[in-house]
């Protein structure tokens, strides 16, 4: 299979599953026990969802930012669509956007924890992590008289499992570094930026 014709199906692959997943989340809400159903409304539950599609098509990473943006669309569209069908009124646009911009970034972090570089690997693990601890910190604050603290408390200790995974994958003082820094560099600007999505939606 030619590169581009792999590339193709990897995209197609990775929009079917999303617009799939993304529809499941909109019933999931309903249907989870109430310690786990933010996950089917938190910025954690569809980069988690979208990080592990790209993973699994192992790109490059100019190849996971673009299938980033895609999977993380078309989840919006699947929930969009799904709600829909179940007679709710949500207006994609927000997310969206918010898809296009973040999209490229878990791809490439996604692409480079499967990839075989140490330090980029740690990089992304670091920066997905960062998503799973920032998404705890806001829930256990924010909206914590509203929602059960179980989920985001898994989100904490799920963004500490990866950065420790991470450490004992490679066992060099680089990818440590790497994987800590980048970690807490984009919990502090994902906090902002929860509280600025906070504000507009």
């Amino acid at each position: 299979m030619s590169p581009l014709l792999r590339v193709l199906w990897s995209a197609l692959a990775v929009v079917g599953a999303s617009l799939l997943l993304g529809g499941l989340t909109s019933w999931a809400q309903d249907v989870l026990p109430s310690a786990l159903a933010s996950f089917a409304n938190s910025p954690s539950g569809w980069t988690a969802l979208t990080a592990l599609l790209v993973a699994a098509t192992r790109p490059s990473p100019v190849t996971g930012a673009v299938l980033g943006v895609v999977s993380f669309v078309a989840l919006v569209l699947g929930y969009t669509v799904a709600c829909e069908l179940r007679g709710l009124a949500y207006d994609p646009v927000l997310w969206s956007v918010v898809g296009l911009i973040a999209g490229p970034f878990v791809g490439v972090a996604a692409a480079a924890v499967v990839g075989p570089r140490a330090i980029q690997a740690a990089l992304g693990a670091g920066a997905l992590a960062g998503v799973l601890v920032a998404d705890g910190i806001y829930g256990l604050t924010v909206v914590s008289s509203s929602t059960s603290p179980v989920y985001w408390t898994l989100c904490l200790v799920a963004g500490a499992a990866l950065v420790a995974g991470t450490v004992t994958r490679f066992r060099t003082p680089a990818a440590a570094v790497g994987v800590v820094a980048s970690a807490a560099a984009a919990t502090a600007v994902l906090s902002l930026g929860y509280g600025v999505l906070n504000g507009v939606s």
